[in-house]
């Protein structure tokens, strides 16, 4: 490798450092091109008592593939702050509790996972742990009853850098971190939602999902912005390759890709061999002529005056840039402190009668 060449590299790592840094302290949802107040899915969110705007994305992905169909028992993965596990309780748990006919035992079982703890949620049972660890499976199987889940579901993210091939292979990452989980508590011909980054290595996140799932679609719902690069892999009927074990999950996905050879693994991986010989199903999903997400739509009238923006339901407890903003508020006190000392004491001089000096 070139001096130059080397030089580039190290550039472009500091400018990722410094992004992610920046993403740390300004969280990516709080980054739109749509003014909050203006937004109309974060207003109704807030209308409707759900915790973030997200919430809209399962329920218009859930209108397309009726993933909620015999759902029993379900996991919600990077949980926090809740409103997709608000979903889930509103769609599955509750009706369930008002049905007479519903016994205790009866009841659908959902299991949030966050490495940050979240507001109580009813019928969602909460674990604090680790999506990566196989201890956090077991942990779920407990409270299943030994039994295995219909339905995972995870809207984890990075915050966003800007560097959009980056955001793409953290989030691809993330999204191979969950199936660590997803291959230990998910039941043959069960069903994964993930959130996913778009971008030119999508087509092998896709083949990779299929490995597992005999039908895989992405999809865009109508409340995500078309101006993210965001959208959603609905993965149906579970069914891992034959003798599979779970210890063999990231050898098995290494393969795909990787020109065809007698240790393959049976993982297809031809299929990214030559141009256009993946084909991605996408899908829009949500009622196109419904609210547009990237549209700004002015604030309701109301008899009193002037609209007054509601609090947002449920912050986050424990949000991970905490720190970060508290460090940033105190550097930014100490800051406007020391540039209110000079202008303290000028005004204090200026307040005082000047006297000579005696003349002994």
């Amino acid at each position: 490798m070139g001096k130059a060449s080397k030089d580039k590299r190290v550039r472009y790592l500091r400018l990722s450092a410094q992004l992610l840094l920046r993403s740390c302290v300004f969280p990516a949802s709080h980054r739109s091109a749509v003014p909050v107040a203006q937004d109309i899915y974060y207003r109704k969110a807030k209308e409707e008592g759900w915790r973030a705007r997200s919430a809209f994305k399962l329920l218009q992905i859930d209108q397309e593939f009726n993933i909620f169909h015999g759902v029993k028992r379900v996991v919600d993965l990077c949980a926090a702050p809740g409103s997709w596990s608000q979903v889930l309780s509103r769609n599955l748990y509750v009706p369930a509790k008002q049905s007479p006919d519903c016994k205790e035992g009866d009841l659908p079982l959902i299991v949030a996972i966050d490495l940050q703890p979240m507001a109580p949620i009813e019928g969602v049972i909460q674990v604090q742990g680790d999506i990566t660890n196989a201890r956090t499976a077991e942990v779920v199987i407990r409270h299943f009853d030994g039994c295995k889940a219909d339905l995972v579901v995870c809207d984890g993210a990075p915050d966003v850098t800007g560097l959009h091939d980056m955001d793409e292979f953290v989030q691809s990452q993330l999204i191979l971190a969950a199936l660590t989980i997803v291959t230990h508590v998910l039941k043959v011909g069960g069903k994964f939602v993930a959130k996913i980054f778009r971008g030119k290595d999508t087509s092998l996140l896709y083949c990779q999902l299929k490995l597992f799932f005999s039908q895989v679609t992405f999809a865009k719902p109508k409340s995500s912005r078309n101006s993210s690069i965001e959208a959603f892999a609905v993965c149906e009927n579970y069914s891992p390759p034959e003798g599979f074990k779970e210890e063999d999950l990231y050898h098995l996905l290494e393969k795909v890709g990787t020109p065809s050879g007698g240790d393959d693994l049976d993982c297809r991986s031809g299929w990214l061999e030559g141009p256009n010989k993946v084909y991605i199903p996408f899908l829009a999903c949500g009622d196109l002529s419904g609210y547009d997400s990237d549209r700004s739509y002015p604030l309701p009238s109301t008899d009193g005056g002037s609209y007054r923006s509601l609090d947002p339901v449920q912050p986050p407890i424990a949000p991970p840039y905490k720190t970060a903003l508290q460090m940033k508020k105190a550097s930014s006190h100490s800051a406007s402190a020391d540039a209110m000392k000079p202008s303290r004491l000028l005004s204090c001089n200026l307040g005082q009668p000047v006297f000579a000096p005696p003349p002994w």
